[in-house]
């Protein structure tokens, strides 16, 4: 799929969403059943399966790689949830499928029965071709607390579609805005997002495979960040072909230039780098679920901030092999352009904020070496140690992190997105 996927790319831009026929093929290829449980005709795949897929798209087509990470890891989720909302989903038809616009910008308040939900949600991808939609929000606990976050999942009767997407990247992803007024949705088509931290589940009575057990911050993540490292593969094996008949004005073959020749090696080795340690820390995590084991706090935050990497870095080697193209690069016939747009867009989503993350765990990180360290200090009969200043509270400069950094996870409609770790 991946020529035909790269000669339809063009045509995505210019409707602003997948080509029907994108998804047909996919849907015929079995790709969004991969994650999908075996009761509803699923394959229950490892997820080292499901990003393999991924980045194979992404080398045709970034958007439509992106929307798979994203509709096709909803099947995953749905063996969470209440069975009966996956019989309302795919009793009548296995394939239907599901957006999503997860941060919380909805309102919901407790009804009899379920919870009656409002609001209006933007990038909701590839909403178009779905049937369902699975929407953030928070609830007013009652108790004077800070509000719970949930998701809810609403049929496409229930919510409207508004085209906004209006964009320079990723423009065929199709990521329009979801607008939901005073809907009852039943509890059963809700999930908490702290459940979701904890690992657990409804529907992991009848779902028992270890598949479901694992964290849903890491697979929903790396369902954003791992397209952009399958579309850097696909603009380098681009970049390769353009080099082998390219001569520069200076009159040299650009094959035969030695920076050429050292960016295609910085970029292949980061991309053997970047997905090596995916496929690690998936094994990883398959390995903790089958064993039923929650995984420790840290080594979530350190897999997270890795995928978030992914963008960053991507976009820097990207941005190198623009510039090595020449002016020629520019054209439309061309796919440098348009791969690095894509690849600018996909490093906006929160979800690949490399410095908010990036700071999260090394703040951790590095409060927890001070503890190590001051424990040793105090040990009897064992040489003192030279005290450390707190790591935590200095920055390269001399200035305060702490006080400086932003607060991502501490205002109340924010907050929640910790638990996705």
């Amino acid at each position: 799929m991946i020529p035909t996927l790269a000669q339809r790319s063009l045509e995505g831009r210019r409707l602003r969403r997948i080509p029907d026929e994108t998804i047909v093929d996919m849907q015929r290829a079995g790709f969004f059943r991969v994650l999908q449980p075996k009761r509803w005709g699923g394959y229950e795949m490892d997820l080292n399966t499901f990003y393999e897929i991924q980045l194979a798209l992404a080398e045709g087509d970034m958007s439509t790689a992106w929307i798979y990470g994203v509709s096709g890891v909803h099947p995953w989720f749905m063996a969470l949830l209440d069975d009966r909302a996956a019989q309302e989903v795919w009793h009548g038809d296995t394939a239907a499928l599901i957006c999503s616009s997860l941060m919380p910008a909805g309102r919901a308040t407790p009804a009899e029965g379920g919870y009656r939900l409002s609001g209006r949600w933007r990038y909701a991808s590839c909403c178009e071709h779905c049937d369902w939609a699975l929407l953030g929000a928070l609830v007013a606990t009652g108790n004077g607390g800070p509000p719970e976050g949930r998701i809810f999942l609403l049929p496409r009767k229930d919510y409207e579609t508004i085209d906004t997407w209006q964009v320079s990247g990723l423009q065929a992803t199709g990521s329009w805005d979801v607008t939901v007024e005073d809907v009852l949705v039943p509890a059963h088509r809700s999930q908490s997002m702290l459940d979701n931290f904890l690992l657990k589940g409804p529907g992991q009575a009848l779902n028992t495979s270890s598949l479901y057990r694992l964290p849903f911050g890491q697979i929903f993540v790396r369902g954003i960040s791992t397209a952009a490292l399958g579309a850097l593969q696909g603009m380098l094996n681009a970049f390769l072909d353009y080099g082998k008949t390219r001569v520069t004005r200076a009159g040299g073959r650009s094959a035969e230039n030695p920076f050429v020749q050292l960016l295609c090696a910085e970029t292949a080795a980061a991309i053997d780098e970047m997905t090596n340690t995916l496929h690690r820390n998936f094994r990883n995590l398959h390995a903790y679920a089958r064993r039923g084991e929650m995984p420790p706090l840290e080594e979530r935050l350190r897999y997270k901030f890795q995928s978030t990497e992914v963008t960053e870095r991507c976009t820097l080697l990207a941005a190198r092999i623009f510039k090595a193209t020449g002016a020629a690069g520019l054209s439309e016939g061309l796919s440098f352009g348009g791969i690095l747009a894509d690849l600018m867009a996909g490093r906006q989503h929160i979800s690949n904020q490399y410095e908010y993350v990036g700071s999260s765990w090394g703040r951790r990180d590095v409060r927890s070496r001070k503890q190590r360290f001051d424990a040793l200090n105090t040990l009897p009969n064992v040489p003192l140690l030279p005290r450390l200043t707190p790591a935590s509270r200095i920055c390269p400069t001399g200035g305060e992190m702490a006080t400086s950094r932003p607060t991502l996870l501490a205002g109340s409609r924010l907050r929640h997105w910790r638990w996705l770790d």
